[in-house]
């Protein structure tokens, strides 16, 4: 996807909370919106080169969001609401090999107790819940979820396994918000239980498959497969 508004580079200063950051822009500092509840401390680090995307709306605190950071010469987008978009894109374009027979997409559909980002439907009655996660912690090539502990995480792929059950597909798609990383682990060392479920979920036939993408300062798009290690 594209970007179409107005996106410009800042430097980071700090983040007082989940939701706010102070960044430099053109010499003044300036609190900005940070569309991500997770860490991201390994990209929003003191004097990083950040990327701001201009927001008009009439209630906002703040103009802008803060949507990516540059990891080295590595570009990070780290804004949540990405994921969703980028994957529905792809979904539709039938650019992802495992869901190609599917043809109708509906977003945010529920299952039991869960609402799923993507319920898919192909020819007669089947059926294909699809969780998405996005993936923005990387280390040595290596990317990883979650950057926080998630017992929400952990409760969608539970019932994940259940669908499977119900006699319909199930999937967990981790959308890497970089490219060029070797695969993709649960980081176990940071959520123990998240990881337990996701191998839980493998075993019971919920297929797990997590995509990097190609990243510019005004778009991101779905690009490979990359290996999942569990």
């Amino acid at each position: 996807m594209i970007f179409h508004k107005n996106i410009v580079k800042a430097e980071f200063i700090r983040r007082p909370n989940r939701f706010q950051a102070y960044v430099k822009l053109n010499d003044s500092e300036i609190m900005v919106h940070v569309p991500n509840t997770g860490r991201c401390r390994e990209i929003l680090v003191p004097r990083a080169t950040i990327l701001l995307r201009e927001e008009n709306g009439i209630n906002r605190k703040t103009k802008y969001d803060l949507i990516a950071g540059y990891k080295g010469n590595k570009l990070i987008n780290i804004d949540s609401q990405i994921p969703n978009k980028v994957v529905e894109e792809a979904l539709n374009s039938g650019n992802i090999s495992y869901f190609k027979k599917y043809k109708e997409v509906e977003r945010e559909k529920t299952f039991g107790n869960s609402r799923f980002d993507f319920k898919l439907s192909g020819n007669g009655s089947e059926k294909c819940y699809i969780e998405v996660k996005g993936v923005t912690l990387e280390k040595k090539g290596v990317a990883m979820f979650p950057d926080a502990p998630t017992e929400r995480g952990r409760k969608h792929l539970l019932e994940l396994v259940e669908v499977k059950k119900s006699g319909m597909d199930a999937a967990v798609l981790f959308l890497i918000q970089m490219k060029e990383v070797r695969y993709f682990r649960p980081y176990d060392e940071m959520d123990k239980k998240f990881g337990e479920a996701l191998r839980y979920a493998k075993d019971n036939y919920v297929q797990i498959v997590a995509y990097d993408c190609d990243v510019g300062e005004n778009f991101i798009i779905l690009k490979d497969e990359i290996k999942v290690q569990l």
